[in-house]
């Protein structure tokens, strides 16, 4: 997770939502992702598909059925599709988003019948995952004002 934090600090200082995530295999990290909806101009610009396409190439196939996938925020229900989808077993979550959370928060996604149902782990460095979020908007509602202000 820390290295999940780190790229939400990345994408934080790009702009970006910060919103990191890597898949580990066999104890190593083999993909990571970051948000770059801004940057890419483009809404499946999301942290958890960047590194789910990472690990997908890494492997040579579309079944992550031995990885894990950590990520800072709870995934959207677009993200949610893909865990499913790509038979990730284990879903490990820093902070709760009580907007767009498909893991529990707003819905849960993995509770449904589909063919696939990962185990979730949520609440890992909450706080510290929580806190990158809050700064970043902050920060953005700041900058709005000073700049509305300037009109």
């Amino acid at each position: 997770m820390r290295e999940a934090l780190e790229l939400a600090r990345e994408a934080a200082a790009e702009g970006e939502v910060p919103v990191g995530a890597v898949v580990v295999y066999q104890d190593r990290v083999i993909a990571r992702g970051r948000n770059r909806r801004e940057a890419g101009k483009n809404a499946l610009c999301h942290a958890e598909l960047e590194a789910i396409d990472g690990a997908c190439r890494a492997l040579g196939g579309w079944r992550l059925w031995q990885c894990t996938l950590y990520v800072t925020l709870e995934p959207c229900p677009m993200c949610a599709g893909a865990i499913i989808n790509a038979r990730i077993p284990r879903l490990v979550f820093g902070a709760r988003d009580r907007k767009a959370g498909s893991c529990g928060s707003v819905v849960n996604l993995f509770a449904l019948p589909y063919n696939h149902a990962p185990g979730v782990t949520s609440g890992v460095l909450e706080e510290e995952c929580a806190g990158v979020l809050t700064a970043f908007f902050k920060e953005l509602r700041a900058r709005r004002q000073k700049g509305a202000q300037g009109k």
